[in-house]
């Protein structure tokens, strides 16, 4: 095999899967819109995720900031050597890493050391298969930690919320499966997709779940019984009111995927692996002797290219207008007078903060002035020019709640008044917001494309020995627009939806599969 040939590959592979969305996964994607219902929180969101996957088309930029951990699925005809196989494929990945196209995600687990490359112990994941065909089948998957924090896996028989006894039968498999979609409620950047893995062990149960990611949204399920449940779930799923990034409405679920396999008799594991709509899975057939791609796989069909039509920008150009607009630093007096649905856009400076600076500040001083200032729970994709001047190159948010241990004891030692994040916070800084006169803003998942463009400037960066994802940046930015869903009169939107949505879960305990 030509090996440089086949490493070229690997790059378009990677790039391609970090910035455009596959065909099958564009159309669920615009299905989603077109069911939501115009003028509510969840459409401004779906209009905002397709203008993101639009400007990542252009931009060849991430559509997320998060891209997550390289996941390979190879299949190789006998006599391939995969060890050469293995090193075309890291060569690529620090090459996409160094172009921006990947943000560097690979963690030392001890240390807390940041590789700068993706590359480390266990990274990328690369599962190879043998097969009797002539050419080489690779598939990737760039799945954030977002969504991956919403994998869940359960035991049966056990007591499932909402739901009640789950049984070790295809009812019990449909309650816990219905409760994996409630548990994830926004914070996996919903609406999203699931896999769907019955049997094996704990960890090929999961293998299972992640395995099911790679089929296409549009298949049949040769399994009748699976077939009727997948239907079933894409079905009910989307009646429990959550929505998009869980600010509730229509959609919820964009796909369903189930596989099962044997178990042994003592252990029954259902197994779910979420990921949220910037389903980043594309995969390439390889010429086994030249290296080079013959075909793209999930490019069936119609191609949707989301360009905005008039009607979204008039929207578009309503809301901007309804916004209040908020310039940082924010006074107490600001943030009091915002209620749970206000749009705001933020002018000035702000600060990105994830894991790594929030466990800092807890023990030292900040190494800004943070007081009026804005928190943005991001971990950006930055890449440094010739001149030594740092770029932005993809800048959505991070989920919050891990930072919930932190946050108000944070915002009332430095004087921060407001937080930006996705799928909201706990009870903990709600208390905070109310007691300290502070906000906790909202703003899109996986719309990284978007919010870069809103970052005028680097100002500086501090902490950069935790790596670029955990550095705190200091940002410039000009209407960045963002939903409040927790403020200071004790009102949250991620309480009110989880309550919700778990009253309408309960509709579903009684036995549907006997």
């Amino acid at each position: 095999m030509n090996i440089t040939k086949f490493q070229e590959s690997m790059y378009k592979l990677v790039v391609e899967t970090s910035t455009k969305l596959p065909k099958d996964v564009r159309r669920a994607v615009m299905g989603a819109k077109e069911r939501e219902n115009a003028g509510t929180s969840a459409a401004m969101s779906l209009a905002t995720i397709t203008n993101n996957i639009k400007m990542a088309d252009d931009n060849v930029s991430p559509i997320c900031q998060d891209t997550g951990l390289p996941t390979f699925k190879i299949k190789t005809p006998v006599g391939v050597n995969q060890i050469e196989l293995i090193i075309a494929i890291k060569n690529a990945i620090v090459l996409a890493t160094k172009e921006g196209k990947l943000r560097p995600n690979s963690v030392d687990s001890i240390t807390g050391g940041n590789s700068g490359n993706n590359l480390g112990r266990g990274v990328p994941v690369i599962k190879f298969e043998q097969w009797e065909k002539n050419y080489i089948d690779v598939r990737l998957i760039l799945k954030g930690g977002g969504c991956e924090n919403k994998n869940i896996q359960y035991s049966l028989p056990c007591e499932v919320e909402g739901l009640g006894r789950a049984g070790r039968d295809l009812d019990g498999i449909r309650k816990c499966i219905m409760h994996s979609v409630y548990q994830a409620q926004g914070q996996g950047c919903s609406a999203g997709f699931i896999g769907v893995g019955i049997g094996g062990d704990r960890s090929t149960g999961y293998e299972l779940a992640k395995e099911q990611l790679f089929r296409s949204i549009e298949d049949v399920n040769p399994h009748q019984d699976l077939r009727k449940l997948e239907e079933y779930i894409m079905e009910n799923a989307n009646k429990l009111g959550i929505g998009t990034m869980g600010f509730g409405g229509e959609v919820t679920l964009l796909g369903c995927k189930i596989g099962v396999m044997n178990r042994i008799p003592a252990s029954f594991f259902v197994s779910v692996a979420y990921n949220c709509w910037a389903f980043r899975r594309l995969g390439v057939s390889i010429d086994a002797t030249s290296g080079v791609i013959n075909e793209w796989a999930y490019q069936e069909g119609e191609f949707i290219d989301f360009a905005e039509t008039e009607a979204e920008k008039e929207t578009s150009t309503a809301i901007i207008g309804d916004c209040i607009t908020l310039q940082a630093p924010i006074t107490e007096a600001e943030i009091r007078k915002l209620r749970v649905g206000d749009v705001v856009k933020i002018n000035g400076m702000m600060y990105t903060g994830r894991d790594a600076i929030h466990k800092y500040l807890s023990d030292h001083d900040a190494p800004v002035d943070l007081n009026g200032q804005v928190i943005y729970h991001c971990g950006p994709v930055m890449l440094k020019d010739a001149d030594g001047v740092w770029h932005v190159k993809a800048a959505g948010p991070t989920t919050s709640i891990r930072e919930e241990p932190y946050q108000g004891d944070i915002m009332k030692k430095f004087g921060i008044r407001a937080v930006i994040g996705k799928g909201g916070m706990g009870p903990k800084t709600l208390i905070t917001l109310k007691e300290h006169g502070g906000v906790y803003l909202n703003a899109i998942g996986g719309a990284a494309q978007y919010y870069a463009d809103c970052i005028k400037s680097v100002e500086g960066v501090d902490l950069i020995q935790f790596g670029v994802p955990e550095a705190m940046w200091h940002l410039q930015v000009e209407g960045f627009t963002a939903v409040v869903t927790m403020d200071s009169h004790g009102n949250s939107l991620h309480a009110d939806v989880d309550k919700s949505s778990l009253e309408k879960l309960a509709q579903f305990k009684e036995a549907v599969f006997k």
